[in-house]
């Protein structure tokens, strides 16, 4: 484990409202690739889930894990926070949740998935060159693998950068971990160098009002 990654990740999710009881459409859950609720495309991007095992990388409080379920996967989360994992048992008891990096749950496990997805989680926050072989791995063949984050900040800032949690307590000293920022042509680039086909990578543009995109990138394990 990754205590200072983990120290975090706990602040920022302790500071994180839970997810609404419903959204605008009244749905008790529901899957979100963007960071503006009731945004963007669903969970349809995975495929047919009735039956087959998924699983979120990152899932954070499990907000996204709890409609893979109730789509009829077989859904498992990895979160390295503890404060996340804590509430997501808390709100889904049922949902198989576990308190580990992405890298541990892929390198441990033997069975195999037929989709995986992150969310503004671990393929964002860790290095893709240790985790696209993992993940590539543990699929399935012809099962997806698609994560979803913000669009780099900077124009020509790529690769690895940081980004900053500050805790709540006054004077407290800020927290860091990494991120991963390439352009979607890279992202293309490096999907398809590490064994994936079909790779795809777009900008969804924001709802009005709104500035910032989200990146969503999807490939698929050959057959």
């Amino acid at each position: 484990m990754r205590e200072q990654d983990a120290g975090a990740w706990d602040v920022w999710g302790a500071a994180r409202p839970g997810r609404k009881d419903t959204n605008a459409a009244g749905a008790a859950t529901w899957f979100n690739w963007t960071q503006w609720p009731d945004h963007g495309p669903d969970a349809k991007i995975l495929g047919d889930l009735s039956g087959t095992r998924v699983l979120d990388l990152g899932c954070g409080s499990g907000g996204n894990l709890a409609h893979l379920a109730t789509l009829g996967a077989e859904a498992t989360g990895v979160d390295i926070s503890p404060v996340q994992v804590s509430k997501a048992h808390e709100r889904w008891p049922h949902l198989d949740v576990r308190q580990q990096t992405a890298e541990e749950f892929l390198a441990a496990g033997t069975y195999e998935f037929g989709a995986v997805c992150s969310v503004f989680g671990a393929a964002w926050f860790t290095d893709p060159a240790e985790l696209l072989p993992l993940v590539h791995a543990r699929l399935a063949p012809g099962g997806v693998y698609a994560f979803s984050h913000n669009p780099p900040a900077l124009e020509g800032c790529y690769g690895p950068q940081a980004s900053q949690m500050q805790p709540p307590e006054k004077g407290a000293e800020p927290l860091y971990v990494k991120r991963w920022d390439y352009q979607p042509g890279r992202w293309t680039e490096i999907l398809q160098q590490s064994g994936f086909t079909e790779v795809t990578a777009e900008v969804i543009p924001p709802p009005a009002g709104k500035h910032t995109g989200t990146l969503l990138v999807r490939g698929v394990r050959a057959r």
